[in-house]
């Protein structure tokens, strides 16, 4: 008797989290060593990839659409460093404008230039931060939900992902971005690198259990 054929195993779903290489003169980058420390974990029964963003108009954006073509991910989560803030950042709304303020790591410093040129002035995050934000708060993670990722590669990279998650081909697919504080090497505030990776392991756990989000005062007067 013929023995049939193996079936092979089926891969587990798979969570997209991406960090930036290091830019503006540093020689790290915080998003990229906490996401390379959690690439290849398994989480709530999803494989988590990790992928380098490069700080760099319109190639960031190229490298995200490969990695989400590759991966088929079911939630994404771009994570960006944002040097001055203490807390992990959980990012409302991205804006349809790049105005650079220090050039990219190809040189590059738009100024009042749309992302998209026919596109929404904005989109609102999709993923739960208000859950996520009582989430790591309850963990003794600082958290804050913020109203502006910026004007740079990481707002650019957020809204560009949420452009991508507005086609009807990703519908059912979550994403956004989480800011993240400078390393202690980097300056103050900080966070070290453990902390930041245990947040983004709770924030994927909540994103992936938390079908509609909670109500939860979390605004800004300015």
């Amino acid at each position: 008797m013929l023995a049939s054929p193996s079936t092979p195993p089926r891969k587990p779903p798979t969570v997209l989290v991406t960090g930036f290489d290091p830019f503006g003169g540093s020689a790290v980058n915080p998003s990229w060593d906490a996401v390379h420390a959690l690439h290849g974990r398994t989480i709530a029964g999803h494989q988590v990839v990790g992928g380098e963003i490069p700080t760099i108009f319109g190639t960031s954006l190229a490298r995200l659409a490969a990695l989400m073509e590759e991966h088929r991910p079911r939630l994404v989560i771009c994570t960006g460093q944002a040097g001055g803030r203490g807390a992990m950042s959980l990012e409302r709304v991205a804006i349809n404008v790049n105005d650079a303020r220090i050039p990219d790591n190809a040189g590059s410093k738009p100024i009042d230039v749309s992302i998209v040129a026919d596109g929404p002035a904005a989109y609102f995050t999709s993923l739960p931060i208000k859950a996520m934000l009582q989430a790591l708060l309850d963990a003794g993670v600082r958290a804050e939900v913020s109203q502006t990722a910026g004007t740079f590669v990481c707002n650019q990279t957020f809204y560009g992902l949420m452009h991508l998650l507005a086609r009807p081909e990703w519908q059912g697919t979550r994403g956004g971005l989480v800011h993240v504080p400078f390393l202690p090497e980097q300056g103050m505030p900080c966070m070290r690198v453990e902390e930041i990776v245990r947040g983004l392991e709770i924030a994927i756990i909540t994103a992936l259990s938390t079908h509609h989000d909670i109500r939860k005062e979390a605004g800004a007067l300015n």
